[in-house]
């Protein structure tokens, strides 16, 4: 006989169930949103073009310079391409000064950028900036300079832009507690640049990158075999993917140069906001309550089932809600009114990750966990066991609605349509569909990859012998060597101006 409490999680469990069925109808509305995205603006799903028409394969080779704004601190990386899909990372991180994020004017900000950009050439590149000093102070040419002894920098700017060529794109506006009005509407590739030729580096900012797409271009050198990645996905604090996309598909107008000769172009879909009409979505009341005291209610729905910002939240509500029904903690005398589980966003989704990952009889590690994370002393068994039935159907439906985002984007790819050369059903590797991940999800939820590929099997187009043929890699560090990739590429490419 289970106790009422047992019963009472398998209840709130069950309300997370995604059918097989319901997979296969999103996947179908996702390749929708996916081609609405492509033909205007204004969708659902952006599919903002990215001006990036080439991904690498592994034999590219050079150093390369990569810069990452990401919020609070900034970052700075050389990365050496070995040619054989490995690379060496060199790399400095530093926190942006408080009243530099309010600064008057843009200048401000982007001239300590580009300072740290000097600091780090002069302690880790010391003798080709000098070198580089000195041929400049000798070559007599308007700037001083070759292009080849140019650093070729990748610019991750992790604020919403408006991109309008590889390396330009305007700033729309601020987020992440900073706010330079005086920013507002410009280039920040070309502010960038400024800031580095008033100190007159050897570097040209060559790209703007977006996190995703720099998964993608990461995991396409570092994977293993021929075939190119067709898709770059994070599945972390935040979720999105970046996959490449036939340029005849992509009908709304391109307002910057690119090189059209791959027939190809790196999408960034910002799948956050799929079905934000929640058509196809799942909702439980949970689902409501936390879009309901989100800051922006009714926008990146998918998102709020998917990513590791929200899954604690949801675990938080149900537990919340049961211990309101007094079925939940009812040995401990009173849950401390400075519990996360009395803050709204209070518990972090790392204990769902504990909690699927304890398969012992007392769950001494979960219990422990409860006692850290929820401030709740004396959890017995079974309110552990009641924590674990929920957040391990939370951790499920998360993956598989990953599946859905990861299934249509290969089957709208076109990937599937070659058929595989093997009458024994093997994989062989020209038939191989790449896919790269990046993200505390993947990295750390147990069983996250064989919760996803069950559901992809589901997926309308893929089937089993499609979900075989997807193969899914971490991809290392995506903004700072993928940045540094789509420098590289940004370079290559014959754009018309």
């Amino acid at each position: 006989m289970s106790s009422p409490l047992q019963e009472a999680a398998q209840r709130v469990a069950k309300e997370f169930d995604y059918s097989d069925d319901e997979v296969f109808k999103a996947g179908k509305h996702f390749i929708t949103q996916m081609q609405e995205g492509l033909l205007k603006d204004g969708t659902s799903m952006s599919q903002i073009p990215t001006y990036v028409t080439a991904v690498p394969n592994g034999t590219e080779k050079g150093v390369y310079l990569a810069v990452d704004l990401g919020g609070t601190n900034f970052r700075v990386c050389s990365i050496q391409l070995h040619g054989d899909t490995t690379f060496t990372l060199t790399q400095s991180k530093v926190a942006i000064p408080k009243e530099l994020m309010i600064a008057k004017t843009a200048v401000e900000l982007f001239s300590f950028l580009a300072k740290q950009i000097e600091l780090f050439l002069k302690e880790h590149h010391g003798e080709h900036f000098e070198s580089h000093l000195r041929r400049r102070n000798t070559v007599s040419s308007p700037t001083g300079y070759r292009d080849e002894h140019i650093f070729k920098l990748g610019f991750t700017f992790s604020f919403p832009v408006h991109q309008i060529g590889i390396n330009r794109g305007t700033l729309i506006r601020w987020t992440k507690g900073f706010d330079i009005a005086d920013a507002v509407g410009k280039d920040v590739c070309q502010l960038l640049q400024d800031a580095i030729d008033a100190l007159h580096l050897p570097v040209r900012v060559s790209a703007l990158v977006n996190d995703t797409v720099g998964t993608l271009m990461s995991r396409s050198y570092t994977s293993p075999g021929k075939t190119p990645t067709v898709l770059g996905a994070i599945f972390g604090t935040g979720t999105n993917g970046a996959y490449v996309e036939k340029l005849s598909n992509i009908k709304k107008g391109l307002e910057g140069a690119y090189d059209a000769k791959t027939g190809e172009m790196v999408v960034n879909t910002e799948w956050g906001s799929f079905d934000n009409e929640l058509t196809v979505l799942p909702t439980t009341v949970y689902d409501k309550d936390l879009d309901t005291a989100s800051v922006n209610p009714g926008i990146q729905m998918f998102e709020k089932r998917v990513s590791g910002m929200f899954l604690g939240e949801l675990l938080r509500l149900a537990v919340v809600a049961l211990y309101k029904e007094k079925l939940i903690f009812t040995d401990v005398a009173a849950i401390e009114a400075a519990s996360p589980l009395n803050t709204h966003s209070g518990v972090d989704s790392s204990i769902l990750s504990v909690a699927a990952a304890d398969e012992t009889a007392d769950l001494a590690a979960l219990r422990k966990e409860i006692e850290v994370q929820l401030a709740v002393k004396q959890a017995s068994v079974e309110d552990a066991k009641a924590i674990k039935t929920i957040a391990y159907a939370i951790g499920r439906r998360a993956a598989r609605l990953s599946a859905v985002a990861v299934g249509a984007i290969v089957v709208q790819s076109g990937r599937l349509d070659t058929t595989s050369s093997s009458a024994s059903g093997e994989v062989s590797e020209d038939d191989i569909v790449d896919v790269g991940v990046d993200g505390s999800l993947v990295e750390f939820y147990p069983a996250f990859e064989e919760h996803m590929r069950a559901a992809l099997r589901k997926v309308a187009g893929m089937g089993e012998q499609g979900e075989r043929r997807v193969r899914i890699g971490i991809a290392k560090d995506g903004s700072g060597v993928g940045a540094a990739l789509i420098a590289l590429v940004a370079e290559g490419m014959d754009v018309d101006a």
